[in-house]
């Protein structure tokens, strides 16, 4: 049996959104990369009446002291437009240990006035703080008209369970997970999320304890127990506040080796090792298979040497990366352009404009 995670990314670029039935499906054809350990899936346009609003989805352990610190850290920043039970129907495979809640939360600008920079510095401040220090409490997604929605099971039971045919969205990821450094938990599946940016992964991130102290070096804090973590953040970190293209960040994460630098014509090497010197400590090493979604798109890459399998499908306005061709065709069987990326190489997808 094949022991690798499953991972499937779609967007429409020009913004026609899709049910979760069919992305359910098309995980559910990679169960034998799983274990039953973990699923979960990314929707990107699920919230238009919320759209001005952050979405802060949250395991809570009960709904007593954990979310009573929730409700006064945001209190403390800005205001809760609404919040409620996340939607859920008992599934017979899936033991529901923690209580799904979302709020739709809108920071003050005259709360953030001297303390914060912007909007999306206060909800990763929040972010941070919560999963560190309230116990009990786990934000797992906080972007604006999206929604991460994951659980310890198998992929039709986690989308079941979460009634992810009731969502409509225009990105979809979805994520089928079989652990191996680290605990199979709600908290530990995939995706994982901080604003904008969710992270599905098939692999190993070797290098993760110099990409953790890289990213807690501007405040970020690794607390989920497991490698993915830190994508998410190190896209927050170079795409968001270093303002870096989809194509550099995948270029700092994932950069050519030395001896393909030295035989680039002139002004491509000098870019490449400025790149390489300024971002060694966010450099990835290990086999991976990576795929993110942001707010205007989605980018796939794999490890420089491609140890993991991707594989990229078109359709017209439709583009699907995912760790097999069959479950592409699950969700459009009349895909085209079907082929392989090469190692490294960023593939990326984003609306019409």
């Amino acid at each position: 049996m094949i022991k690798m995670c499953g991972i499937i990314g779609f967007i429409d670029r020009t913004k026609s959104r899709m049910d979760g039935s069919s992305i359910k499906a098309a995980l559910s054809l990679m169960n034998e990369r799983g274990s039953g350990d973990g699923a979960g899936y990314a929707a990107y346009g699920i919230y238009p009446e919320y759209a001005d609003y952050y979405a802060l989805h949250v395991f809570f352990d009960n709904l007593g002291e954990p979310k009573t610190k929730v409700d006064e850290i945001l209190d403390l920043w800005g205001e809760i437009v609404h919040q409620e039970e996340i939607p859920t129907t008992p599934q017979p495979g899936l033991k529901k240990v923690h209580i799904p809640w979302r709020y739709f939360f809108k920071p003050s600008k005259d709360l953030m006035e001297g303390r914060m920079d912007s909007e999306k510095d206060v909800v990763t401040y929040i972010v941070m703080e919560v999963n560190a220090n309230v116990k009990g409490a786990t934000i797992f997604s906080s972007g604006k008209n999206m929604g991460v929605f994951k659980a310890s099971g198998w992929p039709e039971d986690v989308g079941n369970f979460y009634r992810i045919e009731d969502y409509k969205g225009y990105i979809w990821l979805a994520h089928n997970r079989y652990p191996t450094n680290s605990p199979g938990w709600w908290g530990g599946a995939h995706p994982f999320n901080l604003l904008s940016w969710s992270v599905v992964h098939n692999g190993e991130i070797t290098s993760y304890g110099t990409n953790q102290r890289y990213v807690e070096g501007y405040g970020y804090k690794c607390t989920l127990f497991t490698d993915t973590e830190v994508v998410a953040y190190l896209f927050d970190l170079l795409g968001r506040q270093h303002e870096l293209s989809h194509k550099m960040v995948v270029r700092a994460l994932a950069p050519p080796f030395w001896d393909d630098i030295d035989r680039m014509p002139a002004k491509e090497a000098e870019l490449n090792k400025a790149i390489r010197l300024t971002y060694g400590s966010a450099l990835m090493n290990g086999p991976f298979a990576i795929v993110v979604g942001t707010d205007n798109g989605i980018v796939g890459f794999t490890d420089r040497i491609k140890l993991r399998p991707l594989v990229v499908g078109e359709n017209e306005n439709k583009l699907y990366i995912s760790s097999e061709e069959a479950a592409i065709r699950v969700i459009d069987p009349e895909v085209k352009n079907v082929y392989t990326p090469r190692a490294g190489e960023p593939i990326i997808g984003r609306f019409i404009e």
